[in-house]
């Protein structure tokens, strides 16, 4: 008996070996504007994510991982690894949502140590060419443009002209392809056949899989969206709440190619969302989308665009079958700037040099970090009118958090210059909350650790000083032309628009 112990430990010694250099295969799956609380496997009162329920049953999971408020910051601080205002992102739109050309992002670091990289969603750093995944490391690029499918702004800022999600026109590697069916089914779809290619190759991959669901316009297919038309939701939440339950199939396709595959045991597979959720679409907070089905954000404070707890905590799951005990919940924070360093340590990749302020998160994920050091995060709502000095913005709406306490700096108005003008003449309070005794932020403790507040601005102060001059687009022109409308006429022109052929799954 003592034998068959002992060599039962040194089984499991074995398969929970150092993951560092390990080169696993890398699928991140990122959906957009859905937020921390939208699943059942959180406590949400009546959507059905079973397939989502089932990951998050075999994974390890962040209960406090944190990201910026809105989607590109978030999505620049993924792929270089430091906090969004350092990249150039300022806004989502207006030339601020250009990811800076003088980083070293994810895939280029990846592909030091042998990975293929691919994307097939959402990029929304950058639409003019340089900027563009194709030109950045990925080398599969399957995207829309903008922020979101058929968006367009007076920059260059804009998707491919009257796309819609349904049968959406794509981008795959710098040329347009006309697809056929919803937009995310098409984006598992064409990620799959991709990963099968690379399966086949050997080589290890790394796949990103960024939904543009359910941002809006709330469009879901017709057989998601008719659960909750049926039970008198309005089109718009019948279509937030539709696109969750559909983005939850697309993970149960995942999974069943995954094992029919068999790449389980050498892939790691993380979810997660690219901000808070969403108000107004998806409903309203406090009150009942129809009766009986109230508005559910999980008792958070916040939503997407604010500092809060509710606006820049999301779901974070990471499964690794035989690598990752299952079922731990990780209650030490962590953060999108966390990722690149993460994925560089498996794949033992170097660190880009003096870029990367996340750190790795392999000790806390194989329960070796002892002494795990505390930490400043920040973030900022930024997106102040064009022309306008950042420096006058610096203290509102911002926010800071340690493991324990998160600051929620004063606020101001939205994009409207007026209230801009007005909230900064007459900043709200900022508040200090003790989370680790009040997770919902029900009270301002800040009369209670000035010591606290003070320690907080103080290191956000000195973040801010590093950042300011590392916003290059404060004073970018807006761009006359819109470089996927030009490509896209272009490409009309020349041969015209071919019909995308879907992998053979």
């Amino acid at each position: 008996m003592k034998l068959a112990l002992t060599f039962f430990f040194a089984l499991a010694l074995n398969a929970f070996a150092d993951l560092a250099g390990s080169r696993p295969n890398i699928i991140l799956v990122m959906t957009d504007d859905q937020g921390y609380a939208q699943m059942g496997c959180v406590g949400h009162p009546w959507l059905k994510t079973p397939n989502i329920d089932a990951l998050h049953d075999k994974s390890l999971r962040f209960t406090r991982f944190l990201v910026s408020p809105t989607c590109s910051p978030t999505r620049s601080a993924i792929m270089t690894g430091r906090h969004d205002l350092k990249n150039g992102i300022t806004h989502t739109i207006l030339e601020r949502e250009r990811m800076t050309l003088n980083a070293t992002i994810l895939p280029q670091v990846l592909k030091t140590k042998g990975y293929s990289s691919g994307i097939f969603g959402k990029w929304h750093l950058g639409d003019e060419e340089a900027y563009q995944p194709h030109k950045r490391g990925f080398d599969e690029a399957f995207i829309h443009g903008a922020g979101g499918i058929g968006q367009a702004y007076d920059c260059s800022c804009a998707d491919a002209p009257d796309n819609k999600y349904m049968d959406p026109v794509i981008r795959h590697n710098g040329s347009f392809v006309k697809t056929h069916g919803f937009c995310t089914d098409v984006f598992f779809t064409a990620a799959l056949g991709w990963i099968k290619q690379q399966k086949d190759s050997g080589k290890p991959f790394f796949t990103y899989i960024a939904t543009n669901a359910p941002h809006g316009p709330y469009t879901a297919p017709e057989k998601n969206a008719k659960r909750f038309t049926d039970l008198g939701f309005a089109k718009e939440q019948a279509g937030f709440y539709g696109m969750i339950e559909n983005i939850d199939e697309n993970m149960g396709r995942l999974a069943e190619k995954l094992k029919e595959w068999d790449l389980y045991k050498n892939t790691v597979v993380i979810f997660m969302s690219d901000n808070g959720t969403t108000g107004g679409g998806p409903g309203v907070p406090g009150k009942d989308i129809v009766p009986g089905y109230p508005f559910f954000n999980g008792d958070q404070v916040g939503l997407k665009g604010s500092t809060d707890e509710g606006g820049v905590r999301v779901p974070f799951f990471i499964r690794w079958d035989g690598h990752i005990h299952p079922g731990r919940d990780i209650k030490t924070i962590a953060a999108h700037i966390d990722l690149l360093p993460t994925f560089a340590a498996l794949a033992g990749a170097e660190l880009p040099k003096n870029q990367v302020e996340g750190r790795s998160l392999l000790p806390l994920i194989e329960d070796k970090a002892g002494n795990w050091e505390d930490r400043y995060l920040f973030s900022h709502v930024a997106r102040w009118p064009t022309g306008v000095e950042p420096n006058t913005q610096e203290f509102l709406n911002y926010g800071v958090r340690n493991q324990r306490f998160r600051y929620v700096g004063p606020r101001a108005a939205g994009g409207n210059p007026k209230k801009k003008k007005q909230a900064a003449a007459q900043p709200a309070k900022g508040a200090l909350y003790d989370l680790e005794a009040d997770p919902y932020q029900k009270t301002d403790v800040s009369a209670d650790y000035p010591e606290v507040v003070q320690k907080m601005n103080t290191a956000y102060e000195a973040f801010w000083k590093e950042a300011r001059p590392l916003m290059v687009n404060e004073t970018a022109p807006m761009s006359p032309t819109k470089p996927f409308w030009e490509l896209y006429e272009k490409q009309q022109k020349s041969g015209g628009i071919p019909d995308w052929a879907p992998p053979a799954l």
